[in-house]
């Protein structure tokens, strides 16, 4: 019986350590028409203040989506763990 609650207790644990919540807000938006161009830039954040890539931001994610026009949006995504989280900022043009 012992063992059986150990293995409860270790699956309980597990299963917390693994749960997450994703959540997206818009950061901001302009008068630029929004079109098909997506660009992103993720990084991975420790304890809520510790970036890990240092090239997170508004201007990288537009280089990913080769946006060289008027950025549309910025969105934020956003999926929390116990002790880290990722960010991904989501920026659109034309």
């Amino acid at each position: 019986m012992r063992k059986i609650r150990i293995k409860v207790a270790m699956l309980l644990v597990v299963i917390i350590g693994l749960s997450s919540c994703t959540v997206i807000k818009p950061v901001t938006i302009s008068n630029a028409e929004i079109g098909e161009l997506r660009g992103e830039s993720k990084s991975v954040v420790l304890f809520g203040v510790i970036y890990l890539n240092s090239k997170y931001g508004i201007k990288d994610a537009a280089n990913d989506g080769n946006i060289t026009s008027a950025i549309a949006t910025v969105d934020e995504k956003t999926t929390n763990f116990i002790f880290f989280s990722t960010k991904t900022l989501i920026v659109t043009a034309k």
